[in-house]
This record gives C-alpha cells, sequence and structure tokens, in this order.
C-alpha cells in the first residue's frame, strides 16, 4: 500500500487529438496484477480525458497506549496464532493470572493445613516448531540474565552451532545446562535419578528462593504432566511453589484478603523459613509452571511432575517417521531426559547463602502493606 512518503502517482500521458477513437473501440483499462494495483483506479468511472489524481495519504497509526504486549515468537507467521490471541484478549500480569488460578482450583487444597506462596514473576512466550526446551530456557533466563535479556534466537542459533539441536528440539539436559551456562552466563546443577528422595529438598529449597526450575515431562492434551513413555516429552519452567504446611512461621507472612488459609511473603521484609512438607505428605505441595503452550501460569501436583518425568523412556513413533532430523543423545530419550531436571541460578548465588533473608517474590496479594 502507498503511504504518506511514497511519490504521488503520475497522470497518464492524454491521448493525441488527432484522432479520437469511438468508445466501443477504446480498449478496456489494463486489469491490476496485484492488489496494490487497485490503488491506483479512481472511484468513478475510467476516461481516458480525465486524469487520475493521486489517493489520499494513509491516516498515521494510533499513539501507543499502555505497555506494549509481550513478544509472541512465530505470531508473524501464523494466522492461527494471531486469531487465538485476538480471541483471548490481553495477556494477564503473573500476579492477575496466579491469583485466577488459585481461586480456579481452591478446592483441590486439603483444608487441614495452611499455604504459602512462592512465585517469581515469569514472562510468557509462545513456540514455534519444536523449540519448547529452549522457550523454556528464554523464561528462565529472563530471571538470570542482565536486565536486556538473551534473545531465543540467540539460543536457537548457539544450540545448533554446538550440536545440541536440529530445529529448536532438545532431548537432553545435560545439553541444556551446557547451553545456559554458555548463553546465560548462570549457574546450572543437572538433578538424576527423579525429583524424589533427596532431590526434593534441593527442588523445593531452590523454588522457595525464587530460582528457574527446567523439567521434561510427558505433556498432556490440557498442557498438563501425563505418562506417555515420552511420546509427548515436552519443557517447562517452575519459578514458583505452594507449600502445605501444619503452620505458618510467624515472621515475614501476610494471609491474603480474599483467600483465607492462603499466606505470602512480605516483600523486602526478613522471612523465617517454613517447614517442608514430608514426601509422605501428599497433596502438599504444588509447582507453578508455564510451558511454550500457552501464556497462562498452571498448578500442577509435584507428584504427578515427579512421576511424568521419570517415566520419559521411548522416542515418539510419530517423530521417528516424519521424515524430519532430530538430535537424540546417545542412549536416547531414557538417557538424556528421563528422571533428570536443571537446577539454574544467577552466577554467584549459593544455596550456602540464607535465601530467607529478605523475600523478594512477587505477592498476589492486594494488601497494601505489601
Amino acid at each position: 500500500m502507498t503511504s504518506p512518503s511514497s511519490p504521488p502517482l503520475k497522470s497518464p500521458i492524454p491521448p493525441p487529438r488527432t484522432s479520437v477513437p469511438q468508445a466501443s473501440s477504446i480498449p478496456p483499462p489494463p486489469l491490476p496484477t496485484s492488489p496494490l494495483d487497485f490503488l491506483a483506479f479512481p472511484s468513478r468511472p475510467w476516461s481516458q480525458q480525465t486524469p487520475v489524481p493521486p489517493p489520499p495519504p494513509l491516516p498515521p497509526p494510533p499513539a501507543a497506549s499502555g505497555p506494549a504486549p509481550p513478544h509472541v515468537f512465530g505470531l508473524e507467521k501464523s494466522q492461527l496464532l494471531k486469531e487465538a490471541l485476538e480471541k483471548a484478549g490481553p495477556v494477564p500480569k503473573g500476579r492477575e493470572d496466579v491469583k485466577r488460578l488459585l481461586k480456579l482450583h481452591k478446592d483441590r487444597f486439603r483444608g487441614d493445613l495452611q499455604w504459602i506462596l512462592f512465585c517469581a514473576d515469569l514472562p510468557s512466550l509462545i513456540q514455534e516448531g519444536p523449540q519448547c526446551g529452549l522457550v523454556a530456557l528464554w523464561m528462565a533466563g529472563t530471571l538470570l540474565s542482565p536486565p536486556s535479556g538473551v534473545p531465543l534466537e540467540r539460543l536457537v542459533q548457539v544450540a545448533m552451532e554446538r550440536g545440541y539441536t536440529a530445529q529448536g528440539e532438545m532431548f537432553s539436559v545435560a545439553d541444556m545446562g551446557r547451553l545456559a551456562q554458555e548463553v546465560l552466563g548462570c549457574q546450572a546443577k543437572l538433578l538424576s535419578g527423579g525429583l524424589g528422595g533427596p532431590n526434593r529438598d534441593l527442588v523445593l529449597q531452590h523454588l522457595v528462593t525464587g530460582h528457574p526450575l527446567l523439567i521434561p515431562y510427558d505433556e498432556d492434551f490440557n498442557h498438563e504432566p501425563c505418562q506417555r513413555k515420552g511420546y509427548k516429552a515436552h519443557w517447562a519452567v517452575s519459578a514458583g511453589i505452594l507449600l502445605g504446611v501444619p503452620a505458618v512461621p510467624g515472621l515475614g507472612y501476610t494471609e491474603d484478603p480474599e483467600l483465607p488459609g492462603l499466606f505470602h511473603p512480605v516483600l523486602g521484609a526478613p522471612c523465617q523459613p517454613p517447614s517442608l512438607p514430608e514426601e509422605s505428605s501428599p497433596g502438599a505441595v504444588y509447582l507453578l509452571s508455564k510451558q511454550g503452550k500457552s501464556w497462562h501460569y498452571q498448578l500442577w501436583d509435584y507428584d504427578q511432575v515427579r512421576e511424568s518425568n521419570l517415566q520419559l523412556t521411548d522416542f515418539s513413533p510419530s517423530r521417528a517417521t516424519d521424515g524430519r532430523v532430530y538430535v537424540v543423545p546417545a542412549g536416547g530419550v531414557r538417557a538424556g531426559l528421563c528422571g533428570q531436571a536443571l537446577l539454574l541460578r544467577p552466577q554467584g548465588c549459593s544455596l550456602a547463602q540464607s535465601p530467607f533473608e529478605v523475600c523478594r517474590h512477587f505477592s498476589t496479594c492486594d494488601d497494601p502493606k505489601v
């Protein structure tokens, strides 16, 4: 389309006056060869004798109001993605989205426990193609990198250069850790042997501090963890945890005004660490996670995630026959993903430091003191 900076269209050269053909012999105007050519025709009937005026300039774009929406990778190429975003409305802020989620699932929480929410704010990013792992790493990187962040394209580029991926897929937690260290400049600790046992307390303590956890799991139709032997292998990032405890510590917490029994750490105030729920206490730990097929937080029972992560053993037969090339480590999906996860934290940060001196999580509480 023409724009205010485009030169005006030239008027056609008038025909010679010595011989004017009859109306029946006047050739019809040429058909436009592209949608842009329609702008060269006036709205009134065509005539050889009347010059064609240039179209009026386009109005300037409306001034932007409010913050820019979050970037959605692949939006430029996907009409389906555009339509889905238009129907869904604006992307909620992290605090609002978590509040919505907790209200939606409040009936799932055990009434004999009080609940403490720790959650660092994660942005959303929609994946394009098999890039769930790299999208999850990009989200995690916003808590690890400088404020400018690291573009997803940079993660994809380095992963391809190092031979970790062919088209964005990541079937190795170890490769993901090496990529995180190189591009994000962070610390990465690979957990093996599952999310239970001694690893459970490491994960819970890590999430309470607000640091991200990358988890491979099998994805169900609603994006929740399921058990498909690795056929639906997917990646999620968690930077939040909901703990069910017999009693909330007296220092550094405030109760939610809308959800009785739910407590939040007071931002910027000293926090007394809660007692971590025992592994034998089912339904006492939930992860707040995001993954690359939705811009909303999801709330998953910890045991459900642990079981899904522990049964990633086989490569999907449909992927094996789709004609594409995938980078799978020696030993297959079992060696690359099964029972593994990745703890990420900024360079220089250690669990030896007291993570509870100052709570730095965002809060869903509407109390103005928080």
